[in-house]
């Protein structure tokens, strides 16, 4: 016989005053991941400490929040219940950090900015130092990952800010363009190719490409598209996972591939690199500042986009 959950009701409990920060930290990091160990290496801890962390916490709102089945966890019901509960706590903890901060020294806090490979690589960081130095109190961490996992970082309410390089269908999304980009065909200099291609003379061509998921492999496959031309048609002798790795590779010759104006505008300038036309194919896209509608950013978080929006040439 299945027996009601256990109402948790944290503000107001004697147990619920026990309960550290900490202890909710974990609690949302174990659940979001379903995995002790994941949980650990994304708080940049111990799995022991984290499981000591769920024990207390279980311990103190006496009950049990995850079921061990083997090297798999559940959460139960009462853990279903404190999430949310959890998050708001964290959530309104972090508002009052950042009221506190902005009533006693100005603009103070830290800037959690999510990123596609590309704006974390080449584009947010000028601004964040440009940011940082009008606002000294203003501390930054950016986290680089391909745009399907920033947009869900932001939809999970991982993130509250986010810059990426492709949009997908989400109603929990807001997307403003921001800046115009353009991917080119690039070469190592002393490959021997014309200046100018035909379309259909990429599938001869040794091909470099960014691994699925990637905002630039996305925009490729749409460009290649209205040309009639696949990606399966092409001749991928290594798949990247960062455009970094793909640039050293088309420096030492390895092939060829069609990056950012962006990420290649230092290697182009110094003769390392060289740049070949496509007839007929101008592949411009644009970068996109995401939010969630439904957040409340910060004031040190509102004043960064709003630079951001400074900087928008779309």
């Amino acid at each position: 016989m299945l027996h009601p959950a256990k109402h948790i009701d944290i503000p107001h409990t004697r147990r619920a005053k026990a309960i550290e920060t900490r202890h909710l930290k974990i609690f949302v990091a174990v659940y979001k991941n379903r995995s002790f160990t994941k949980a650990s290496e994304l708080l940049h801890t111990s799995q022991p400490t984290v499981s000591e962390h769920i024990h207390n916490l279980e311990t103190r709102l006496d009950c049990k929040l995850f079921d061990r089945l083997g090297r798999s966890i559940m959460p139960t019901r009462e853990a279903e219940i404190l999430y949310p509960r959890a998050l708001a706590i964290l959530d309104d903890l972090r508002k009052l950090e950042d009221e506190l901060a902005t009533t006693n020294k100005g603009v103070a806090g830290e800037l959690i900015i999510g990123a596609s490979t590309i704006p974390g690589d080449y584009i947010i960081p000028g601004l964040a130092a440009s940011f940082k130095n009008r606002y000294p109190a203003v501390s930054f961490e950016i986290r680089i990952g391909d745009s399907g996992k920033i947009i869900n970082s932001i939809i999970n309410n991982e993130l509250l800010i986010g810059i990426v390089g492709a949009k997908l269908p989400s109603k929990k999304i807001t997307y403003q363009p921001f800046l115009e980009d353009e991917l080119i065909l690039v070469a190592a200099e002393g490959r021997d190719l014309p200046d100018t291609i035909d379309p259909e003379d990429l599938a001869g061509l040794p091909f470099l490409m960014r691994e699925e998921g990637s905002g630039t492999r996305k925009n490729i496959e749409s460009f290649l598209a209205r040309k009639e031309l696949d990606i399966d048609h092409l001749n991928i002798c290594a798949t990247l996972g960062s455009s970094t790795a793909i640039k050293e590779s088309v420096k030492a010759d390895l092939g060829v591939s069609i990056l950012s104006r962006y990420a290649m505008q230092e290697e182009l300038q110094a003769g390392m690199v060289r740049e070949i036309k496509i007839k007929g194919l101008t592949m411009k896209r644009s970068f996109y500042i995401i939010t969630a509608p439904k957040r409340t950013l910060p004031n040190h978080y509102r004043l960064f986009l709003n630079r951001l929006m400074e900087e928008s040439n779309v």
